[in-house]
């Protein structure tokens, strides 16, 4: 195994399987509009706008109706575990550019990657102004 290949590594770990079933939750509610299963979806939907906004603010040339939908469900995955979860920053982005990598189109894992980039710089930027 190559040192920077981790799909075995992660297809295994029991956070990257429930990353994935959360995804495809989130994908399929952006075509039936009915709530999650599961309480991490719930959790996510319950904070949609305030996550879909910093998704704009970090994209604005790409308005949330017009994101692939993969890429928008795994965005709003990885903005909720930036927002709400002890992960350190650089898991939760690897992992949504592993799942942007098996799920999404060629070039979303480094659309994902410069989004949630920017989320995170932003955030932290904001964290030490108010300091």
């Amino acid at each position: 195994m190559a040192s920077g290949d981790n799909s075995m590594k992660t297809s295994t770990d029991p956070r990257h399987i429930r990353r994935r079933e959360a995804v495809k939750s989130l994908f399929a509610e952006t075509f039936a509009k009915q709530p999650g299963n599961g309480e991490l979806v719930i959790k996510i939907l319950s904070q949609k706008k305030k996550i879909d906004k910093l998704i704009e603010d970090a994209a604005p040339q790409w308005p949330i109706d017009k994101l692939n939908k993969i890429d928008l469900a795994i965005l709003r995955l990885a903005v909720y575990e930036l927002e709400n979860d002890d992960t350190p920053p650089k898991v939760v982005i690897d992992e949504a550019v592993e799942l942007a990598k098996e799920y999404g189109a060629e070039s979303s894992s480094s659309f994902i990657n410069g989004v949630l980039g920017t989320i995170y710089k932003d955030e932290t930027d904001a964290a030490a102004t108010k300091k």
